[in-house]
């Protein structure tokens, strides 16, 4: 009997699944850093997002009446948190006024189960999201410090 020469197809998907490993194992590696930061705003756009839904929510039931403490002023936003003061100053996005929105009394439980904070530098006392109403009465919930130069907001 004459052997035919050539790889089985066993042999040819171990080495495909070799490559496939390798590659993705290089692609993590080239930089990590970027990777991370890719996901924690891809976890801050999942939050703001669901902050403005929760916030819209509570609209809808209220007869179009926002939660309490939302300001009118649209050249200042407030950063949402428990802090009584010092919000005015961590926030990069936009301009802030100094004491916190806390919003976990009107959302908490019924519209959202917590409100999210930032994964990466934020708390309970300040999560580094904030909310803003604009002159023409629409609803901005953003980042304030997002990372690689991104501009992470949404607003209806």
């Amino acid at each position: 009997m004459k052997r035919q020469k050539g790889f089985t197809l066993i042999e040819l998907l171990i080495v495909i699944g070799i490559i496939a490993f390798l590659a993705s194992a290089v692609f993590i590696a080239v930089d990590p850093a970027k990777r991370f930061a890719e996901s924690r705003n891809a976890r801050r756009w999942t939050d703001i997002s669901a902050i403005l839904t929760a916030v819209l929510g509570y609209a809808a039931e209220h007869e179009g009446t926002l939660p309490p403490g939302i300001d009118d002023a649209p050249a200042t936003a407030q950063v949402l948190g428990t802090n009584a003061s010092g919000c005015d100053v961590g926030c990069t996005a936009k301009m802030t006024v100094p004491a916190c929105l806390d919003l976990a009394n009107a959302l908490v439980n019924k519209y959202a189960s917590a409100i999210p904070y930032d994964p990466y530098n934020g708390s309970t006392a300040f999560t580094d999201y904030y909310i803003n109403r604009s002159s023409g009465g629409r609803i901005e919930v953003g980042v304030c410090d997002p990372e690689l130069g991104a501009a992470i907001f949404v607003s209806r």
